[in-house]
């Protein structure tokens, strides 16, 4: 999702804002300060984001962020047996197409939409998959036992991606690599290589 200070973000999370520092005519060069929360777009979670003593984004390697993706086709609602069909191996990063990404600028976006089961994420987990990445704004709901059950379980978690249309049914690479942040989230670029 692009960012920009039109980016909806969730209830209660920081607004976006890109504001002008300098500019070409009266310093030569354009120069902007931006600020956002860490869950602000396209972003990853980090086991700090929801785990007391979990790992912040920058403890994890590169090698992290990139791996085979695996689709799976969620617009009709989630089922275990899809999932446990679909060929996951440890290391997979494994995205769900919900169809939700289509409402992203609609204000439902934020608060309705269908959670994953916490049987699928604790299949993912047994599974040792690298990320799990939703085109949602959150995978699950308050309490947020799906968040706690993956990040406990090592599994980053990829949320508000968009076009998972364009992977359906191909094999393809995920490369969804953030800032090196001290943090416990960051906006990511994710992309898809298809084979």
């Amino acid at each position: 999702m692009p960012v920009t200070a039109q980016t909806p973000v969730y209830p209660g999370d920081p607004e976006v804002r890109v504001d002008p520092v300098t500019d070409i005519d009266s310093a030569g060069y354009r120069c902007h300060r931006v600020s956002l929360g860490t869950h602000a777009g396209t972003h990853v979670d980090a086991p700090s984001h929801m785990v007391a003593d979990g790992a912040h984004l920058d403890r994890y390697p590169v090698e992290r962020f990139v791996g085979r993706g695996r689709y799976i086709d969620a617009r009709g609602g989630f089922a275990l047996d899809t999932v446990q069909q679909a060929g996951i191996a440890a290391g997979d990063i494994v995205v769900f197409h919900t169809g939700m990404a289509d409402r992203y600028y609609e204000p439902s976006y934020f608060t309705d939409y269908p959670p994953l089961p916490l049987d699928i994420a604790e299949y993912l987990v047994e599974c040792r998959v690298s990320m799990v990445g939703v085109d949602m704004c959150s995978v699950d709901y308050e309490p947020f036992a799906v968040h706690q059950t993956l990040l406990r379980g090592d599994v980053l978690i990829l949320e508000n991606l968009t076009g998972l249309e364009r992977v359906a049914g191909r094999d393809f690479r995920v490369y969804a690599l953030p800032l090196r942040l001290a943090a416990d989230g960051a906006p990511v670029r994710v992309v898809a290589e298809l084979s």
